[in-house]
């Protein structure tokens, strides 16, 4: 057996009888009854399916032919990728755990290099991938024509002798989750343990030129790098060796994050983010309403706890009045102290994105907002407003803020390498998460491996290894402002690239900056 597979299915055995012990059973009722599958174990026992084969001219057709990405940044790019190898891409299918370390199912992707490049045989190093938020149950990062983040780490990864490991997640896809753990720390990362574990136990059915070299890399973008993160965190702390990761733009600081968002720092996709995240640990810890209506306002919360993921998209949903689109909050304040507040005005130049998260049909209660508010003055976190510790808060009382503690970052060191790369201006996971966590590793717990932290929204200087890509970064920004004014927008463009900066902008920069550190750490030593 594998040692990432025996250690894990002992973990999840441990589990199962630590919940059983908690409420009195002595487990002696559950005696011949059939086990779940061991998580890790491809479900059903069967190889992966191959779902579709790519070239290196095909690969350079899909990032080139504007339909996956628009042609500026995809232009942008080429000198950063190099289509090495051909791709065979095959259909994961895996044993994992819910947020109640339920046995469940996920799916995702396998991505093998081929080819006769020496880079494209043998054995060869791993990274796995954590997606960012998506709204559609349906989604499969396998399917790389129709979705950017499946093809760009096809290009950046697999194309370029890297076996690429993407998990759906549970509650995606072929998953019989019925709703899905976003941002509960420790069942994601189990899910892309697992993920690896299947993917480590399918490699040899797949393929008998391409092995496993013993590297694994581990990065993801947005609520995928937040995922990376906890994965290296719970990875590291089990003795396993993690070669290096690189977190993108991810909310680390997250119980810091969501006392600015309460206090009326509201960003892009407010009401989807929230929703999912209180649906979640409201799955994972039981605690954070009674009814509905304790958080969410009536007209939103019939059968809001089953939204999402959903079958349609989050325009549909928008159209169709089972989500504001972007007031989280209502314009009155839940107590004059907090008029501030409501909307921040600080920083001055997120004031406008900010007064958009507040509205007369919002999705908060002002009394479920009001908690949280109180809680936080009286138990300010270490990291937000001001930085005094830099950890959360010492004890919270408020149930969701309890709940963003648990799950918030700083709490833990690397013992190998770690790339951050994010954006100072995201306007959806704010560039403070990884201030804090660079804070925190710098100022409180600090690592035993290099950390490199790149803002790619920063002026390159010579020298800089990563300067090209900040510059790219620059003509990219201006690319999608120029196209605005063209459009006719009376603002120089500045609301168009806030609207594109987290996705569309700093993605395929960062990723293509992580592209670089990891082969860099994967070169052989001089």
């Amino acid at each position: 057996m594998h040692e990432l597979t025996r250690l894990f299915t002992i973990g999840i055995v441990a589990c199962a009888v630590s919940a059983c012990g908690s409420d009195g059973d002595s487990g002696l009722s559950n005696l011949g009854t059939t086990p779940p599958p061991a998580s890790g174990s491809l479900v059903g026992g069967t190889a992966p399916t191959m779902i579709a084969s790519f070239s290196p001219t095909d690969m350079q057709s899909m990032m080139t032919d504007g339909t996956t990405m628009p042609s500026s940044t995809a232009n942008l790019l080429q000198s950063f990728f190099t289509f090495t190898c051909s791709i065979d891409i095959y259909q994961l299918k895996y044993q994992t755990v819910g947020a109640q370390g339920e046995s469940t199912t996920a799916s995702g992707a396998l991505m093998v290099p081929r080819g006769s490049n020496s880079k494209c045989q043998g054995a060869r190093p791993i990274v796995e991938y954590a997606h960012g938020t998506n709204e559609q149950r349906n989604f499969n990062i396998a399917d790389i024509r129709n979705n950017t983040e499946g093809l760009l780490i096809a290009g950046a990864f697999a194309s370029q002798g890297y076996i690429v490991v993407a998990p759906n997640y549970a509650g995606y896809d072929s998953s019989t989750l019925p709703y899905h753990p976003y941002l509960v720390a420790n069942a994601q990362a189990q899910d892309m343990i697992h993920a690896i574990t299947a993917a480590r136990s399918s490699l040899p059915m797949v393929t008998q030129t391409i092995t496993d070299g013993g590297k694994l890399f581990i990065t993801g973008y947005s609520q995928g790098g937040y995922v990376a993160m906890a994965t290296h965190r719970a990875l590291q702390a089990a003795g396993q060796t993690v070669t290096a990761s690189a977190p993108m733009s991810g909310p680390y600081a997250i119980a810091a994050f969501g006392d600015a968002i309460f206090q009326g720092r509201v960003g892009n996709s407010g009401p989807l983010n929230v929703t999912l995240l209180t649906i979640a640990y409201q799955r994972a810890y039981g605690n954070l309403y009674t009814n509905l209506t304790d958080i969410f306002e009536a007209q939103f919360a019939p059968g809001i706890d089953m939204l999402l993921p959903s079958t349609v998209s989050a325009g549909t949903l928008y159209a169709q009045g089972k989500l504001p689109r972007d007031a989280l909050f209502n314009s009155t304040p839940p107590d004059p102290i907090y008029a501030a507040f409501t909307p921040a005005t600080d920083p001055a130049n997120f004031a406008a994105l900010f007064a958009k998260g507040f509205g007369p049909n919002n999705l908060v209660t002002n009394s479920a907002r009001l908690g949280a508010l109180q809680d936080a003055q009286a138990n300010p976190d270490g990291g937000f407003p001001v930085v005094t510790s830099g950890i959360p808060a010492a004890a919270p009382a408020n149930p969701l803020r309890q709940a963003l503690k648990k799950n918030d970052l700083r709490n833990w060191a690397p013992t190998s390498p770690v790339f951050l790369c994010a954006g100072n201006s995201d306007p959806t996971v704010y560039f403070m998460n990884t201030q804090l966590i660079q804070n925190y590793w710098t100022n409180v717990n600090p690592p035993a491996a290099p950390v490199t932290v790149v803002d790619i929204d920063s002026d390159s200087s010579p020298n800089d290894p990563y300067g090209g890509f900040k510059d790219a970064f620059s003509v990219a920004k201006d690319v999608v402002a120029a196209v605005a004014v063209v459009g006719g927008a009376k603002d120089g463009g500045q609301a168009a690239v806030l609207d594109a900066y987290h996705a569309a902008l700093v993605a395929p920069f960062c990723l293509a900056s992580v592209t670089k550190f990891f082969n860099d750490v994967n070169a052989p030593s001089p």
